[in-house]
């Protein structure tokens, strides 16, 4: 070819390159371009840019659907293939260069794949829509996205189950209404948060088992009069199954609402964590040394050492319930089917799992490092008030009625608090409790008679501990499936 010549090939294909970047992919039934003040509100490539491997995947899978089906030869699936590799590795090398008139990530994985492929890359579009394009998208980063943030709750568990055993006798006082109430061991405490957590898991489980739907193939709202085989695609995206009804395909986002859930109750339980650090790191508790590594200081107050992680574990949960109540306000008035109400769904959903994967790694960093107080706490604990109970129990197994021993102690209790008096003083000389209960009252007795299985005594934690143990193995047959 001659110089001139392919000079002018050149220019052609930059003309050509350069009216198409000025172009929606919709522009046919349009006369006018679209305003950018338009374009300024209704873009979500700003975000959405996220989702460009889970694009690219579905877009693989698409294109082998439709040469399956005969709508594209192999020649030019292959085309596409090559293209949608090319566009992978500008994304994974920041390289992709997004212009204006791309709206989504979906129009600039498409457009630059067309410029790739040419005539070939203008059919990858067959059959689909961008409606049940973002829908598949969206699903396969929430089964990516989901499984890590339950990989992260797994971790912080383990570390829980950790500091468990290694707790050993150490106790301390249990609370209710935050007043110390009887004594539980530490590792029966760890486990307490272990167990939500654990709940967390399995809600995570459910939801992504839900989310595991492929929508492809619904089209816009209503399918195709073209030979699409969506059970091909949901097959070769890795999908449990296929969706049942193109309408709800294409509209339903009970997985992020799920999902925007799970994130804020397990938030929520970070929360109540975080605030037992903030608690036990003060001065008036003083259960709990916060690890350098993992705390902050004061700009004004040389002393400080500030329990952040705590303070904004907590806080962040108000951030994840307001993307759930928030998302639900989106989709509550909304008629089928789709409606671009729902390009909202993915900030919300972008922004709480990234937050709480955070929070996950910085409190189980926290939990790892820090210091625990054991003779702090077992100080707390052995008040002989936190045994009132234990002697009610007493009277009760001499055939007292519970009612009346409840009163009974209560009485007691008063009495040691009006008068100063020692309760082991007005134990040792009630007719019915007398020097027999006084063993009640010593240090570590009270733990030690918590013997019901669930219990916080060292018998039902040790069963306790073996529960939990297995309870990670099989989240981690899941997690690693």
């Amino acid at each position: 070819m001659a110089p001139e010549d392919e000079r002018a090939d050149n220019e052609r294909a930059d003309n050509e390159r350069a009216d198409n970047e000025a172009r929606p992919l919709w522009h046919g039934r349009f006369g006018d371009p679209p305003s950018e003040d338009m374009l300024a509100f209704t873009r979500s490539i700003g975000f959405d840019t996220r989702l460009a491997a889970d694009d690219i995947e579905g877009s693989r899978a698409h294109v082998c659907m439709l040469a399956g089906s005969g709508l594209v030869t192999e020649g030019e699936r292959d085309a596409v293939l090559a293209a949608l590799e090319q566009v992978a590795g500008e994304f994974e090398r920041h390289e992709f260069r997004i212009v204006a008139t791309d709206e989504d990530i979906h129009t600039a994985v498409e457009r630059r794949v067309t410029e790739l492929a040419g005539e070939a890359g203008a059919k990858l579009h067959t059959g689909r829509s961008r409606n049940d394009q973002v829908a598949t998208d969206l699903r396969l980063w929430l089964r990516r996205e989901g499984h890590d943030t339950a990989l992260a709750v797994n971790g912080l568990q383990a570390v829980l189950l950790r500091r468990a055993l290694d707790a050993g006798d150490v106790y301390l006082p249990g609370y209710t209404h935050l007043q110390r109430a009887q004594p539980v061991l530490l590792a029966h405490h760890h486990l307490a948060h272990f167990w939500a957590f654990s709940r967390d898991v399995q809600r995570w489980r459910d939801c992504l088992a839900r989310a595991d739907v492929s929508p492809l193939g619904a089209g816009a709202l209503a399918g195709s009069s073209l030979p699409l085989d969506p059970d091909a695609s949901a097959a070769a995206l890795g999908f449990e199954r296929r969706f049942e009804n193109s309408l709800d395909a294409v509209s339903d986002r009970d997985f992020v609402a799920e999902a925007l859930f799970v994130a804020a109750m397990t938030q929520v339980h970070l929360s109540r964590l975080g605030m037992e650090i903030v608690l036990w790191a003060s001065d008036e508790f003083g259960f709990l040394r916060l690890p350098d590594a993992f705390a902050t200081g004061s700009s004004m107050l040389p002393q400080k050492k500030n329990p952040d992680i705590g303070e904004l574990a907590r806080g962040k949960a108000g951030r994840l319930i307001g993307h759930l109540t928030g998302f639900l306000a989106t989709l509550k008035g909304l008629p089928l089917a789709y409606n671009l109400d729902l390009q909202d769904d993915k900030e919300p959903l972008f922004d709480a799992l990234d937050t709480l994967r955070r929070a996950l790694r910085a409190v189980t960093g926290l939990l790892a490092e820090c210091e625990f107080d054991d003779d702090a706490m077992r100080t707390a604990a052995d008040s002989p008030a936190s045994a009132a109970t234990d002697l009610a129990e007493h009277l009760v197994q001499a055939g007292v009625p519970f009612r009346e021993a409840h009163a009974r102690v209560g009485a007691l209790v008063r009495e040691s608090l009006a008068r100063h008096v020692s309760l082991a003083e007005l134990v040792a000389t009630d007719p019915d409790l007398g020097p027999d209960a006084l063993h009640i009252l010593e240090p570590g007795a009270s733990v030690s008679r918590r013997t019901t299985p669930g219990g916080a005594g060292p018998a039902p934690v040790a069963v306790q501990i073996e529960a939990a143990k297995a309870r990670l193995g099989e989240q981690a047959v899941w997690l690693d499936a």
